[in-house]
């Protein structure tokens, strides 16, 4: 479990691609000294284990299904990601819990500077736009970020200064590719609300109400 709240961002100096999925080798550009083989780590909001150190760098593994669903499918040697460790209990929970379990990929469809800040457009496939809810919290790789508006396949969110300067999103552009995560109690909700609206038209509420 994570909280959106990004450590600090690293750069892919490896990457090795094979039918098992791919191996990537990581180094911090950040102090990250007490990083142990077998934790958790986010990359870019995608939840990986620490297999390998070698001095300076890490190594993590990542299966064809991640591949598939998350943008490491275009990723390259010399491209910079977010980093940030798992939640540890008793920590301050400043963002919004993200399980690091990716839903699907967005596509930057618009910049907007706004004095200090700047806002971002980003359109989903339309399936996942119910997940998505105005003033709640959605994951933009990795970064917990608040939905300032929201539309039929796409949102936005504003990124402020220290969010743009500590994470690799002040460099995004129209057409880039980000991992998107929406809300866990948001597709919790809409899952019940699905199990209860299916089982108000079942054989058993038909017999009950002397319609079968």
């Amino acid at each position: 479990m994570f909280t959106g709240l990004i450590e600090g961002k690293g750069k892919i100096i490896r990457f090795e691609r094979s039918s098992y999925g791919a191996k990537i080798y990581l180094m911090p550009l950040f102090n990250l000294n007490k990083l142990k083989i077998g934790e958790s780590i986010a990359v870019n909001g995608v939840c990986l284990t620490v297999v390998k150190k070698e001095k300076d760098i890490f190594i993590v593994e990542v299966s064809p299904e991640t591949l598939s669903r998350t943008t490491f499918q275009f990723s390259h040697v010399g491209e910079e990601v977010n980093l940030e460790r798992a939640l540890r209990l008793g920590d301050r929970l400043g963002g919004h819990f993200v399980t690091g379990h990716v839903d699907t990929i967005g596509i930057i469809i618009a910049r907007k500077e706004r004095g200090t800040h700047f806002e971002l457009t980003i359109q989903i496939p339309k399936e996942w736009i119910q997940y998505v809810v105005e003033k709640g919290s959605i994951a933009v790789d990795g970064v917990s970020l608040t939905v300032n508006q929201c539309f039929e396949n796409n949102f936005t969110v504003n990124i402020i200064p220290h969010t743009a300067q500590v994470t690799i999103l002040g460099k995004r552009k129209i057409g880039d590719k980000v991992n998107i995560e929406t809300d866990l109690i948001g597709k919790y909700v809409a899952k019940l609300l699905a199990i209860r609206e299916e089982k108000k038209l079942n054989e058993n509420f038909l017999k009950e109400y002397g319609f079968w």
